[in-house]
């Protein structure tokens, strides 16, 4: 009797702990769930916290330079290149690197940089415009250097070259001189092993304004100008696939807005030459030749825009345009997102309903040249595009000289339609057109010719 109340006990001893673990299991997990819940949470806030703090200081700016390095395949180039500017650095800056799909371990290095750097490693080629415009776009600084990475740059390299810029509001774009480049920044150089280069430097960069030079042409191996420069101006231009000439095609659109170029003959930085242009092989002639025909079709003659440019009253009095002076008006335009927009005497007006003719996509820094007004019918829209709204003579509409040259008629000025290319890429091909004489001609006041904006291959 007693062995059986013995094993009776202990059966409910053993029932008691089966359920005593139990039910202690069963409060350690929720406890864990309970945490891991107010973990998630807390991550949760935490993280949207980061994105909304992130999203209002990405606006903010520094006062100092954003140094964009666009790179390709060329690891130990960058390395040399980012180190250089490390060494030789003293002034405010940041380093942007933009790597254009390299496959030798370029964006593990950036990574392990541990936060030195802000890069972007891309998963196609943009070519060199593509990948400055990204840099431009991340760009806080300032002022922004756009630089090869095939260069290394020298003891007081940024310091001279602000110094520059900053002597003439009327400057649009500084570069130093080198020892390998076309053009005139080329200089001759005593050393020929690389170690030597650095003491050679330290002599030659000594600032001296009497050393500073306007030119009509600055390669773009190295590029120092002021943010509001590049707000101005705009993107470069992706039409130039690859590398070669998008230079020349900004810095014509920098004089045509009336700032001039600089070479600073007191600064001298190291260029390799062209590594990754030269890496194309056989193909590097198809690349030059392509993008210098894309070039004379975009231009046909810059240089006489940029002396009719210069008879204006706005470029005398030492003003500045910006690159929507250079647009048409009494177009529809569309930036990022599905909007479109009227534009016409200075604003873009919502456009209400759909479209039945091609916009033209912009930049979002193109698109906000223009300050917004009141929404406008689709309607009146497409009266207007049309030249179905009663305006006649020098208010609207393509006009066209019996030796083929093309005029825009906008609020009684004729602006000369700078090249065939530019008329389709506005769409103005597609506009009511008249043929006129030169006595006609003479009637209309002189306007600032029409140029075309940046072909973006990306979303900006």
């Amino acid at each position: 009797m007693a062995a059986t109340k013995t094993r009776v006990k202990r059966a409910k001893r053993r029932r008691f702990s089966r359920t005593g673990s139990r039910a202690v299991g069963g409060r350690l997990r929720r406890q864990r769930e309970a945490r891991q819940t107010r973990y998630q949470e807390g991550f949760g806030d935490g993280y949207r916290e980061g994105v909304q703090s992130g999203l209002q200081s990405y606006p903010i700016l520094f006062e100092g330079t954003s140094i964009v390095i666009p790179t390709y395949n060329q690891l130990n180039m960058i390395r040399m290149c980012i180190e250089s500017i490390f060494d030789n650095t003293d002034l405010s800056y940041e380093i942007i690197v933009v790597d254009n799909a390299s496959t030798d371990g370029t964006a593990d290095y950036l990574r392990n940089l541990g936060g030195q750097v802000r890069f972007r490693a891309l998963d196609k080629n943009l070519g060199f415009a593509g990948a400055i415009n990204i840099g431009m776009m991340m760009a806080k600084g300032s002022t922004i250097v756009l630089l090869n990475n095939d260069t290394l740059v020298t003891e007081n390299w940024l310091d001279n070259l602000m110094a520059c810029l900053n002597s003439d509001e009327t400057i649009g774009m500084v570069g130093p001189m080198t020892n390998y480049i076309s053009g005139q920044q080329k200089i001759d150089v005593p050393y020929t092993d690389i170690a030597d280069m650095p003491a050679f430097a330290r002599e030659y960069n000594r600032s001296d304004p009497s050393r500073w030079l306007r030119t009509d042409r600055l390669t773009g191996f190295c590029l120092l100008f002021r943010r509001e420069l590049f707000e101005g101006i705009g993107y470069f231009d992706e039409g130039f696939e690859i590398g070669n000439f998008e230079d020349d095609d900004y810095n014509i659109r920098v004089r045509l807005s009336g700032k001039s170029l600089v070479m600073a003959q007191d600064t001298f930085i190291h260029h390799f030459g062209s590594v990754s242009m030269k890496a194309l092989g056989d193909r590097f002639q198809e690349v030059n030749d392509r993008n210098q025909q894309y070039f004379m079709d975009k231009w046909h003659d810059p240089y006489e825009w940029i002396q009719q440019v210069r008879r204006q009253p706005v470029w005398t009095q030492g003003a500045a345009y910006h690159s929507g002076a250079f647009y048409p008006e009494r177009i529809v335009v569309q930036g990022v997102g599905a909007n479109y927009y009227w534009v016409e005497k200075g604003q873009r007006r919502l456009v209400e309903g759909s479209i039945t003719f091609p916009a033209v996509r912009l930049s979002q820094i193109d698109l906000k040249r223009w300050p917004l007004g009141d929404p406008i019918p689709v309607q009146e829209v497409e009266a207007r595009w049309r030249g179905l709204d009663g305006a006649s003579g020098w208010e609207s509409g393509v006009a066209q000289l019996e030796d083929g040259t093309l005029f825009y008629a906008e609020n009684g000025k004729a602006r000369k339609i700078v090249s065939a290319s530019v008329m389709r890429y506005w769409q103005l091909h597609l506009k009511p057109s008249r043929t006129i004489t030169l006595v006609q001609l003479s009637e209309a006041e002189e306007g600032l010719p029409i140029i075309a904006p940046p072909m973006l291959k990306q979303v900006l």
